[in-house]
């Protein structure tokens, strides 16, 4: 018998460098000819072979009830054509589900991407428009040898809604 379910409201907060460090990078343009430095995207890609790809993804809304994580390489995701976007994360850990107090949620504006840290959990991409094509950073084989999800709704009793 499941337990019954607390929808809990979470606010998304703009995103910055500083307050996004515990989950991964934000990365904004930058001059061409640029040294790379610890403003670049600072990539684990070794495991396996990457893939960079464009996905459609269809209306998502603002609600989840699961978070994933990937232990073997680090994500990039951005929106084309300045979409503005959400996204809730909670920092990489030990346990098979992150605390719920421990997950954050930021607007993405569409002139940036971001780089999620080894281990980090996501949920989203998430947005309210009828599609949105992402760009992807991973490995060939991610969502299929790397994807830990963790129900929310049954480990927790918990849905968030982004605000």
């Amino acid at each position: 018998m499941h337990q019954p379910v607390t929808i809990h409201q979470l606010p998304a907060q703009a995103i910055t460098p500083e307050n996004f460090r515990p989950y991964g990078q934000v990365i904004f343009a930058a001059p061409d000819g640029k040294g790379f430095d610890q403003e670049d995207a600072q990539l684990h890609l070794s495991e396996g072979t990457p893939r960079f790809y464009i996905m459609r993804l269809h209306y998502r809304g603002r609600s989840f009830s699961r978070i994933t994580r990937h232990q073997r390489c680090t994500q990039c995701l951005g929106a084309l054509a300045g979409q503005e976007w959400l996204i809730a994360v909670a920092p990489p850990g030990e346990a098979g589900c992150p605390d719920p107090v421990t997950i954050a949620a930021f607007r993405i504006p569409g002139n940036c991407f971001i780089k999620l840290e080894v281990g980090t959990w996501h949920a989203g991409p998430l947005f309210e428009q009828e599609s949105v094509d992402f760009y992807n950073l991973e490995l060939a084989d991610t969502n299929i040898t790397d994807h830990q999800t963790c129900s929310l709704s049954e480990t927790y009793g918990l849905e968030f809604e982004i605000v």
